[in-house]
């Protein structure tokens, strides 16, 4: 069955009209894979696209699967070597080599344990294949990625909401920053760690983003006006 933009897709389908209308290359993203000239829809919900030229299924879905250069936050639960397994809510462990982070060298490596949490970026997602993360960009640099502190809380939520959250349209987590200083990771995976100076405000925090799963795109407004007072009080 051909199906195209907004249409309920199920695994199987085929997507007849991905094309780009400018000079920008287009990215398929999770849901979608690629045989030869034929483009398949792998997972059930809605086909939706944001521009220029990036297509993805929108569903509801708990159990992450990797995807590469998606970040994501991670458990470290062993150490094999100079690996470290990391736990990142798929059907495997993902590999993290103490190499992978800024500065490391045989000599100076970082100081990990086992329970940490980590915010690193997946570097080989392949098919039948252990997930390899790394916690710099490409050039080297750590910028916002690795060890998450532990003063920080972690959460679950659905894949559903992380995407929402990093819509550029989506203001709450702009919102929330005027009420309070806080820090926040989000991972595609489904797992979010907000820090602040309090646990009262880490939990404010934590129980607004969860109440946005349900809240559409043009009320984000409206709720942000709801959670101000709890935030101040």
């Amino acid at each position: 069955m051909e199906v195209k933009v907004n249409d309920v897709v199920m695994p199987g389908d085929i997507v007849k009209d991905i094309k780009s209308d400018t000079k920008e290359k287009i990215v398929l993203g999770p849901g979608l894979r690629r045989e030869a000239d034929t483009i398949y829809i792998c997972k059930a919900g809605t086909l939706k696209k944001r521009a220029p030229a990036i297509y993805y299924v929108d569903n509801y879905q708990k159990r992450y699967v990797p995807n590469r250069r998606e970040m994501v936050i991670g458990i470290v639960t062993q150490k094999v070597g100079d690996i470290y397994k990391v736990d990142i809510g798929s059907k495997e462990s993902a590999s993290l080599s103490y190499l992978a982070f800024e500065g490391a060298t045989k000599k100076n490596r970082p100081d990990i344990q086992i329970g940490d949490a980590v915010f690193a970026k997946l570097l080989v997602a392949i098919k039948d294949m252990e997930p390899e993360l790394v916690c710099v960009d490409s050039e080297g640099k750590e910028k916002k990625l690795g060890v998450l502190s532990s003063d920080g809380m972690i959460f679950n939520c659905s894949l559903n909401l992380v995407r929402k959250l990093l819509n550029p349209d989506c203001m709450l987590l702009k919102f929330l920053g005027k009420s309070q200083p806080y820090e926040v990771a989000i991972g595609m995976n489904g797992r979010i760690w907000v820090k602040t100076k309090s646990i009262h405000q880490t939990i404010a925090i934590a129980n607004a983003i969860l109440v946005a799963e349900y809240t559409p795109i043009n009320k984000m407004r409206q709720l942000c006006k709801s959670i101000e007072k709890t935030l101040l009080t």
